[in-house]
């Protein structure tokens, strides 16, 4: 018996070890290109608007490091948070950062039409471009995605509502592959070497 509990004992220290030791790795690569996730094909083909009216598939994501927002106009913090410092990336990464694009894609296909989403886009940057279009053709996006969204009704008003939704900017490589994220709120620093890496 006493070896058995030794045995036991020593196989969960080294179950322990190992878990410790892929928490840890994740932790730190998390969002990079070194990360467990990083290389998986995301996405799937659509037809859907950009802001200047005109049709535009998943074509739009390959050919150039891409970054990828999903949020609403009507948004009241994260999402202008996160553009206003997307533009700041652009702005600090200069001549560095010219191969990137960047795409807003609404998580509120019902409100935000390519007008609004032009209007609210540009306010921002140049550089990034709206994304809408039919709602079911939206919420496959999202899905193909793994994008977390949800309707919050006004308790006083329930024809009225905000939107939950996820809060990273996804990260692709040329090839249209999802390499890391930039959590919202991330610093600014390793933001700009996360997009310094995609734009090699």
């Amino acid at each position: 018996m006493r070896n058995l509990r030794i045995w036991l004992y020593a196989g969960l220290a080294v179950c322990l070890v190992v878990v410790g030791t892929v928490l840890a790795y994740q932790a730190v690569n998390r969002g990079t290109e070194n990360s467990f996730a990083s290389g998986t094909r995301l996405g799937a083909p659509f037809e859907l608007i950009d802001h200047n009216g005109n049709p535009i598939t998943e074509a739009a994501f390959a050919g150039r490091p891409t970054l990828l927002y999903f949020g609403f106009t009507r948004c009241p913090e994260v999402c202008p948070t996160t553009l206003y410092e997307m533009a700041g990336w652009f702005e600090a990464l200069g001549e560095q950062g010219e191969a990137l694009q960047a795409f807003f894609i609404t998580v509120d296909p019902e409100r935000d039409t390519p007008e609004i989403m032009k209007g609210y886009a540009e306010a921002f940057s140049d550089r990034v471009t709206g994304i809408t279009g039919d709602p079911a053709e939206v919420e496959k996006l999202l899905a193909a995605w793994h994008v977390y969204y949800a309707k919050i009704y006004d308790a006083d008003d329930d024809t009225d509502y905000t939107m939950d939704h996820t809060a990273s900017v996804f990260l692709l490589d040329r090839d249209g592959d999802f390499k890391g994220t930039i959590s919202y709120g991330e610093n600014t620093a390793t933001a700009i070497e996360k997009l310094k890496r995609l734009a090699e």
